[in-house]
């Protein structure tokens, strides 16, 4: 195909892809700056911080052994659950690759600017099962991580390793919920993919409510103000 009549062709979905990763990356960098200046200012900076102390205060209390392994079991529960339901649809993703001629056409019928060919279908569902994959991986490595920390929390903190220190286990306990947060975010990620099937408007439209979204789902409670004094 002549570069020109690929440029004319694809050039609207071309736009509404770059418009989606810099909606994207601009509210990441917007949050990240947030970050840097208050750890606490997302609710994952706040996990991560009450993860670190349960660590520290379960290694501490040998009584609560059986509430921690518990707590761990649930945490592996809700990732081996995530990890099934991201396997189901890969497999369904699968499934509509092989169907693209039947279904195109009227996924499409409401695509004012974007085209119809087939190779594009194709590499939107690429997409979508690129993102189920990463998905699938985050959540298998959260079970993994979690697992770890299952038998290294009941180690007597007392002449135990450096690498089983309440430190050492609440550091990997987080890797384990940071892998949990970076499966249910290919999951949100998947949202404006889907829309994309329909459409480059839509995945534009798509990427801008999830984007509002996050903003709020991703900030924490913002701290209570004092009281202001009587006069």
């Amino acid at each position: 195909m002549d570069i020109q009549l690929w440029l004319k062709e694809f050039s609207s979905d071309a736009v509404a892809i770059a418009l989606s990763v810099a909606l994207i990356a601009g509210y990441y960098f917007r949050l990240w700056r947030q970050v840097g200046r208050d750890p606490t200012y997302t609710i994952h900076g706040v996990n991560q911080l009450a993860r670190t102390l349960w660590v520290a205060n379960v290694m501490r209390n040998p009584a609560k052994d059986v509430m921690a392994v518990q707590t761990l079991r649930n945490f592996i529960m809700g990732a081996s659950l995530m990890a099934s339901t991201a396997t189901l649809l890969i497999i369904g993703t699968l499934t509509l690759s092989g169907q693209a001629e039947s279904i195109s056409n009227s996924w499409h019928v409401l695509n004012a600017g974007g085209t119809h060919a087939a190779e594009l279908w194709i590499t939107k569902v690429l997409c979508l099962l690129i993102d189920f994959i990463v998905a699938f991986f985050a959540f298998v490595m959260s079970v993994r991580l979690t697992n770890h920390v299952v038998f290294m929390i009941n180690t007597p903190e007392s002449g135990a390793h450096h690498l089983l220190s309440p430190e050492a286990v609440a550091r990997r306990l987080n890797r384990a919920g940071n892998m949990f947060t970076v499966g249910l975010r290919a999951f949100f990620f998947a949202v404006p993919l889907v829309f994309w099937l329909f459409g480059p408007v839509f995945l534009v439209l798509a990427t801008v409510g999830l984007v509002l979204t996050l903003h709020q789902l991703d900030r924490s409670d913002p701290a209570p103000r004092e009281a202001l004094p009587d006069r």
